[in-house]
């Protein structure tokens, strides 16, 4: 799928941008030392009530004790109350303040505009309810100017973070951040807070390929980022629910799903690759140096090694199912199940684990696990049968032990097949 432009914005007016304030004296750094710049994006539609307070209380944080240099900006989404009067009535009033007024609704469209436009090195957003305690926005923000991480989000699925919300929005997010993980692989664990921070340098090429205007930017964003190798960093964030929202959970939900599937396809197609600029990464310092050693032998050492485990554990599985539902269902039906439950487990595993270093996309790993069950359950199940005639009456016990050899040799075959095409590496060299 190629991805389509962007609609264009018929109106983009942007006040003089502000001049980035200096870092606190305190926490700062030592005269004549370089420092990254940071500018926070604060997203609004019709928020003439929310606005003062959230840009006097971030003003007042940011200028006692926030050691990088910086700037807010208010992103006004075509509001049709005094939001616009009333944010430049505080740019007015608060330095390194200023405006944008877009004639479109959207938060992604806001971000895109004034990330894509920004000087700062790195830019961050919140949104205007400060639902996301402002404790975390150093921690946000510090991995991205030492250049160990190039993204960082607020997390309220964290180990360690505290949030306050009704069990409905509970429910609903946990499914959904559940979903993104299950469908994509993808190790953050909250897509949609709203405090998010990037390095400037490697966000933009990711908003070229941007497609989406409202709530499903920050998913869209951060699919790409992991999609494209770069490191996301999570924060454990104190989260308070605004009982005020105007967001429609349900329908964002339904548009977040759609959106999944359309960065599958995207994805799939190759059209989510960018080129970006890489950092320097020690062996040492890989975040995958411990689950995939480097070198042809140390790769294939961990690979047999941890398939093998996996196997066992899957062919035991298996074998156990197979007991307790043989006891109600005929040879082949208790083995189409039970092989059908484990395959699934076991290719999740070993792409989480075995292959981890490939980065293989969860719907290749299973239509190539697909074929390979079909294999699995023609060859076991004629096991099972041929036994079943050459033995009458043998016990389920004898029957279950045929299964487990049968699977050793799939599992065999299994391997090869995985490794050689299914999680094919770029980088790997075979003989």
């Amino acid at each position: 799928m190629t991805p389509t432009p962007h609609a264009p914005t018929r109106a983009l007016a942007r006040s003089r941008p502000a001049p980035f304030q200096p870092a606190s004296r305190s926490l700062g750094p030592a005269p004549g030392t370089a420092t990254a710049t940071v500018e926070i994006v604060i997203p609004v539609y019709n928020e003439e009530r929310a606005l003062p307070g959230c840009l006097r209380t971030l003003h007042a944080r940011l200028g006692d004790g926030f050691p990088f240099p910086w700037r807010i900006t208010v992103a006004d989404n075509a509001s049709t109350d005094a939001t616009l009067t009333t944010a430049h009535g505080l740019a007015d009033e608060l330095p390194g303040v200023s405006v944008v007024h877009l004639d479109r609704k959207g938060r992604g469209l806001a971000l895109r505009t004034v990330w894509a436009g920004s000087d700062a090195d790195i830019v961050a957003y919140m949104d205007v309810d400060l639902s996301t305690g402002l404790d975390g926005l150093l921690p946000l923000v510090a991995p991205l100017a030492s250049g160990h991480s190039d993204l960082a989000i607020g997390s309220r699925l964290a180990a360690g973070a505290r949030t306050v919300r009704g069990p409905r929005r509970e429910f609903i997010s946990r499914c959904y951040n559940g979903i993104v993980r299950l469908t994509h692989g993808v190790r953050f664990t909250d897509a949609q807070c709203g405090f998010k921070a990037a390095r400037t340098e490697v966000l933009r090429p990711l908003l070229e390929v941007t497609r989406d205007d409202a709530w499903f930017f920050d998913t869209e964003l951060l699919l790409l980022a992991e999609h494209n190798g770069l490191r996301v960093h999570e924060v454990p964030v104190d989260w308070v629910e605004d009982v005020d929202t105007r967001v429609d959970v349900v329908s964002t939900a339904t548009d977040d799903l759609r959106g999944l599937w359309t960065m599958a396809r995207l994805k799939a197609s190759g059209a989510g690759r960018v080129e970006l600029p890489r950092r320097p990464e020690p062996a040492a310092e890989h975040p995958d140096a411990v689950l995939a050693p480097t070198g042809r032998r140390g790769a294939l050492s961990w690979e047999v090694g941890c398939f093998v485990a996996i196997g066992i554990v899957s062919t035991l599985g298996q074998a156990l199912l197979y007991w307790l539902l043989r006891s109600w269902w005929s040879p082949a039906t208790a083995n189409l199940v039970s092989l059908l439950a484990l395959t699934v487990l076991n290719t999740e595993a070993n792409r989480r684990l075995t292959f981890r270093h490939t980065a293989a996309p969860p719907a290749r790993a299973h239509l190539g696990a697909g074929g390979l069950f079909v294999l699995g359950y023609l060859v076991t199940s004629a096991a099972v049968l041929w036994f079943t005639h050459a033995v009458p009456g043998a016990s389920t016990a004898a029957e279950t032990a045929v299964l487990a050899v049968a699977s050793v040799v799939v599992t065999v075959v299994r391997f090869t097949v995985l490794r050689s095409a299914v999680f094919r590496s770029p980088h790997r060299r075979t003989s």
